[in-house]
């Protein structure tokens, strides 16, 4: 039986459309797994640079779970908490043109439900909180390797090595009460640039990241106390690998340095060395 022609421009289209419909579709999934899922500064995110064709919307719904000891900045008088942390973070992004190169654009609210134990001037005390964290923004601007493509055009390209640069900025939009010790928001200003690389090489995927964060002051720290934080600087490495379309896996390592902290203008104190290890 003979089959029916098609119309030339229908067939034309379809042959440019329907190969990028799996394409974009991965992508999608990779937007949402590199969108900034929390607002602490102890992130740590593989394939924040993947490729994308232009025009991709991307929202996901994220849920976090954590527990166990909770690292306090030294100007808190507190010792040995542990707590217990769920996480729920809705995120959107799009991808656009900008320069030639397809940028992106993150926004990441989180919804925070916790509750901490702990010695609070060596007397043992614990508390509960629910509220909104602070909000990020993300802008991740490739400055090669990314070129701003269409799904149709995008279907065909193979990238290799980018170079990118991200900026985020974080707004003290959460929960903070400024007589407690703990709080869902940081009452302050963060901007955080970013300079990175990811390599493609055949199923193997390598990214190295290296940034910094700089913060306002937070004026009602303890009530009536001013915390200020030097710049904190940071390492991320990571290595991933394809199995097939839509599955893969990264290892992740990232170092933190720097981030002094003081108190009403007070001798600074500098942190503890922080290294964190993902799977992801």
């Amino acid at each position: 039986m003979a089959e029916l022609e098609e119309p030339c421009e229908f067939s034309r289209m379809r042959r440019r459309l329907l190969p990028a419909v799996p394409l974009v579709r991965d992508v999608l999934f990779a937007l949402v797994m590199s969108t900034p899922a929390q607002a602490g500064a102890q992130d740590i995110q593989p394939r924040v640079y993947t490729a994308a064709p232009v025009g991709v919307h991307a929202v996901s719904l994220g849920y976090l779970f954590s527990t166990g000891e909770v690292l306090f900045d030294k100007a808190i008088p507190v010792d040995d908490v542990t707590g217990d942390v769920h996480s729920l973070t809705v995120s959107y992004s799009r991808t656009f043109a900008l320069f030639g190169q397809a940028a992106r654009f993150d926004v990441a609210a989180p919804y925070v439900i916790g509750s901490w134990s702990g010695r609070f001037l060596e007397a043992a005390t614990t508390t509960s909180k629910s509220g909104l964290a602070d909000p990020v923004l993300r802008l991740v601007m490739p400055l090669s390797g990314a070129p701003a493509l269409e799904p149709a055009e995008y279907a065909l390209f193979q990238p290799r090595t980018i170079f990118a640069t991200t900026l985020r900025v974080g707004l003290p939009l959460g929960r903070y009460d400024a007589d407690d010790l703990i709080n869902l928001g940081s009452n302050r200003w963060w901007i955080g640039p970013q300079l990175g690389v990811s390599h493609i090489e055949g199923r193997l995927l390598v990214e190295s990241y290296v940034g910094a964060r700089f913060f306002s002051a937070n004026e009602e720290f303890l009530g009536t106390s001013e915390l200020t934080q030097s710049a904190l600087f940071t390492v991320q490495l990571h290595v991933g690998y394809r199995f097939r379309r839509g599955l893969w896996l990264a290892a992740s390592t990232r170092q933190s340095l720097g981030g002094a902290t003081a108190v009403d203008g007070g001798e600074r104190v500098s942190p503890e060395t922080n290294n964190r290890v993902g799977l992801t």
